[in-house]
């Protein structure tokens, strides 16, 4: 082993009980330690948090909504069937549903809730969405045209007080002419099921109901709102929507849902890009930290790098021994920081409700942040990176002082020895 890992390891673990200058190096070691490790833990935590809330959320978003959705200009879809053939077409398409989307008001006993309408056929919506997963009482079977079934949100569900076998009145908004006054369209719907995709948007605003009593109600006759669409790779949606302008025989509105849903997913990578260079700079603190250590033991060791000097070291050995010094201090630091990072991370699930029920505070509002647990996901490149980065900081922190170290003149260091 090289003396200069030697002598830098050995100025590390001092354990000498001095007072004064020694023992307040050793404390701002300690620091430089301890600032280093909370910056990586907490870089490794919060950026396993966001990865796991951009997937949870394109997870939970995709599985009620589509990859592609296909409409007629004016809102309304003659020919579906021919709109879905053509998209079938496509190598990348899977599968292909119809629907009809509206506006509408539900309303049982004293409550009322406006409500996002969705008329499916249930056999098609389950090849295009997730709803079958997302059941938690009756079925998305029970939707059969004529039999006005409906299946609610389960936050829906809870603010109009309803359960399976209630009737619920569905009002529409577009009204019927008559030559007293213009009357809405009111229909009396039964609650078949109760879903929860666990997104607050869809569990608290969105009813399904068939596609045939759709029509009847917002009297579209045999036209949908258009065709909702499920590819093999949902991170081709747009290239595959260009595509798709070339398979229709009819002029058609061709929506992804990386442009349907962009703000949410642009506002959690600006979050995780600010939210990065925030926690670095905890690490470029903690970095600072060593540089002082490292200044402060150069001034305590000049008799000693004078006398190294004087047996034949070189500035080269002696800013090595100032290097290594530093890099021990960042590693320990780096190598605590990581584990407490990926256990902290790999158990949010159970730290959150820890800390809930010490603090009594609610840590994660669904009503907030849209999904109701909190989610994360720990990315090997991630944690490299971060490790990576923080580590060239903890180097570049000590060259300054290493080379200071170099510089001692013997003859003035021992001159008063």
């Amino acid at each position: 082993m090289r003396y200069e890992f030697l002598v830098g390891l050995r100025y590390t673990r001092s354990r000498r009980r001095a007072q004064g200058r020694n023992r307040f190096i050793s404390f701002i070691s300690a620091v430089s330690m301890l600032g280093t490790a909370l910056g990586v833990a907490a870089l490794i935590v919060v950026l396993s948090v966001m990865n796991g809330f951009q997937e949870e959320l394109r997870t939970r978003i995709l599985g009620v909504a589509s990859h592609i959705q296909v409409s007629g200009y004016g809102g309304e879809l003659e020919s579906w069937q021919r709109v879905a053939d053509g998209a079938a077409r496509h190598p990348e398409v899977l599968a292909a549903a119809p629907y009809v989307q509206e506006q509408g008001m539900l309303s049982f006993d004293q409550a009322v809730r406006g409500t996002l309408v969705r008329g499916v056929l249930p056999a098609e919506e389950d090849r295009v969405a997730d709803f079958a997963r997302y059941m938690k009482a009756g079925s998305l079977d029970e939707l059969q045209a004529g039999r006005f079934g409906i299946v609610l949100g389960r936050d829906l569900a809870l603010a109009l007080r309803v359960h399976l076998g209630d009737k619920v009145t569905l009002i529409a908004p577009q009204g019927l002419v008559t030559p007293a006054a213009v009357l809405p369209r009111v229909r009396q719907f039964q609650v078949v099921g109760v879903f929860e995709a666990g997104m607050y948007e869809y569990d608290s605003g969105l009813a399904l109901i068939h596609l045939r009593d759709a029509q009847v109600l917002y009297r579209l006759d045999d036209a949908v709102s258009g065709v909702r669409l499920k590819l093999a790779d949902l991170f081709a949606a747009p290239r595959v929507a260009r595509e798709l302008v070339g398979y229709m025989d009819e002029p058609v509105v061709v929506t992804d849902w990386t442009r349907s849903h962009a703000n949410f997913f642009r506002a959690v990578a600006l979050e995780k890009t600010m939210m990065t260079i925030i926690l670095f700079l905890i690490v470029a603190v903690a970095a600072f930290n060593i540089v002082s250590t490292l200044v402060m033991a150069v001034q305590e060791k000049q008799a000693d790098i004078a006398i190294l000097r004087t047996l034949g070291a070189s500035p080269a050995s002696i800013m090595t021994v100032f290097v290594l010094q530093g890099a021990i201090i960042g590693f320990v630091g780096l190598a605590g920081g990581t584990v407490a990072g990926l256990l902290l991370a790999n158990n949010l699930d159970v730290v959150i409700p820890f800390l809930e029920s010490v603090t009594g505070a609610t840590l994660w509002n669904k009503e907030i942040y849209y999904i109701s647990e909190l989610p994360s996901k720990v990315l090997a490149a991630d944690v490299v990176t971060i490790v990576s980065v923080s580590f060239v900081l903890t180097l570049v922190a000590t060259l300054y002082p290493s080379w200071r170290a170099s510089r001692v003149n013997p003859a003035e260091a021992l001159r008063y020895e």
